[in-house]
Formats: structure tokens, sequence, C-alpha cells
């Protein structure tokens, strides 16, 4: 794991953001977007500063961001797979994690794989039911073991592997730290619930957040459509690629404000463009933040 990376996973396992961590640190938060994306370092006395908010050595912090090779602790995993022979609806239900991935498989089967470095024996602690219906299939993650909610935000990864083929629309509801979708080309794609961080990378396709608190969402670019309905909650979009998208704010009492390098600017929407960026819900506030390089 080179340097960005790692400085990516201990940031948001420390639960802060771009902003708050650059605060600390006395930059810009343009420049920790430049160190977690691999376009530069920063400096002895900024990696010294790092080293102290994430309570570790120099040595440590640049030994593993540098890729050197490490002893990795084993990794526990159960898998459930179900076979799909048509289109689809899939209602997920989740309940909480430390990280969710949504990504496509290439067979026509769904995946559901538990993961931890920690929590040995997952089919025991927990249980995937699914009950299917007529082109629609309820996916339910239930408990089984004594273990608080704190220990499964804390150990628990999960990745689910939609059947690439047989998927038009997928509803998931779930509470994590970090919640990411790559290479999913569907219909719909609705996600309802807790997500500190949203990653999202060659997605295409309507997809839905609703949540009651804020969401940090970064997508390298809006091919079809992306709405977030909040509640009296605050959203930040950073958006990686040059934009070709037009802004909807369909919400009640609610507010769009433009970003570039922690400056407001005037909006840099495509009026023209079918891509939708739309902010709804009531009295909530979306940060639209320019990521690229002019």
């Amino acid at each position: 794991m080179d340097f960005g990376d790692k400085l990516k996973e201990i940031r948001r396992r420390e639960g802060l953001s771009q902003e708050q961590l650059a605060e600390r640190i006395g930059v810009s938060r343009q420049a920790i977007t430049k160190w977690e994306t691999k376009k530069g370092l920063p400096d002895l006395e900024n990696m010294m500063i790092l080293a102290e908010i994430f309570k570790t050595t120099l040595d440590e912090l640049v030994y593993q961001g540098a890729g050197t090779e490490k002893e990795e602790r084993k990794e526990f995993c159960s898998e459930t797979i179900y076979d799909i022979d048509n289109k689809t609806h899939f209602d997920i239900h989740f309940g909480s994690a430390k990280e969710i991935e949504v990504v496509p498989s290439l067979d026509e089967k769904l995946h559901v794989v538990l993961k931890s470095k920690t929590l040995e024996n997952l089919e025991q602690l927990f249980k995937i039911k699914l009950d299917e219906k007529r082109k629609k299939i309820d996916v339910n993650c239930f408990k089984k073991g004594e273990l608080s909610e704190k220990e499964i935000r804390e150990e628990l990864s999960v990745t689910i592997m939609l059947p690439k083929d047989y998927t038009n629309h997928c509803e998931l509801e779930a509470s994590a730290k970090e919640v990411s979708f790559v290479g999913l080309h569907l219909d719909c794609f609705e996600y309802d619930g807790e997500a500190s961080f949203v990653t999202m990378k060659q997605c295409r396709g309507s997809f839905e957040f609703t949540g009651k608190t804020d969401f940090d969402i970064t997508v390298d670019e809006i091919n079809g459509r992306l709405q977030v309905y909040q509640l009296w909650a605050n959203s930040i979009i950073h958006v990686t690629k040059p934009a070709n998208f037009h802004v909807n704010n369909s919400g009640r009492k609610s507010r769009v404000y433009w970003n570039k390098n922690e400056q407001t600017v005037e909006s840099f929407e495509n009026v023209e463009s079918e891509n939708e960026l739309c902010i709804a819900g009531i009295k909530s506030e979306m940060i639209v933040s320019c990521e690229w390089e002019s």
C-alpha cells in the first residue's frame, strides 16, 4: 500500500474529513487531496505532524506508505452465493459494517462476502437469508452472535457482487463508515442509511442516497443521475473529473454551494447536460467541490 492509499485509510478510520485533517495540519484541503491521489507528498514537517495526529511513528507511517512488505494478519471470510437466471430487483438489508463495497460479478450469481481480521467463524456470527419472489430477491443479514454494534462497525467488511447482466435495480439499507460502488451500470440504485464516506467510480445510471446524517461523496464523474435526499443535513460532493452535469435543487429550503480550492465560486455546471446532480429533502445543504486541476 503506497502513502496516498495509507493516508486515506487512516484518515477515514479516524473519522476525519479532508477538511478536518487539513485544518489540524495547517494546510489546504487541496493538499490532502493531492497526497491521497498520489500527485504529491507532504514535506518532512507535515509528515511528522501526520504521525503525531495518527499516534504513530514517522518510520511506521513512511514504512507502510512506501509499500514495504509487512506480515499481514490472517483474514477470516464467509461467502454466500446464489444463482440468478433473469433480470432481478435486489432489496438488501445489511445493518452495520465497517465498510461495504458493491461491485458487479461477471458470472450469473449474487455473491455476499463477509470479511474480518479479528472475527472468526463469521458464518456462526451472521446469517444471510434470501427470499426470492417474482423478479425480486430480498437479502437480509441477521446477527446471531453476541457482538456489539461497535465491534461490527470496527471489524466487519462486506463485499456485495451483483450479477452484471441480471441486475436492473438494487436497494441497499445499511449503516457503515465507508461505502464504495465500482463499475455499476444499473437502471437504479438506492442507498438508505448512514455512510460517513462514499466513493463512486465508473458508475452509470441513477443513484439515490437517502439519510438523516451528513454524506461525504467522492465521484469521478456523474454519468446519469445522482440524487441526495437529506433532512436537516449537509453533503459535500467531490467531483474528480471536469464537470459535465447540471444541478437540480428540488429540496425545500435547501441550498447549493460551489467550491474550488476551499473557496466559494460561481457554478461550474453544464446546464445543457443531461447528467443531473440533484439535492432533495428539507433544509439541507450541498457543497459541490471541484477536485480536478484546471
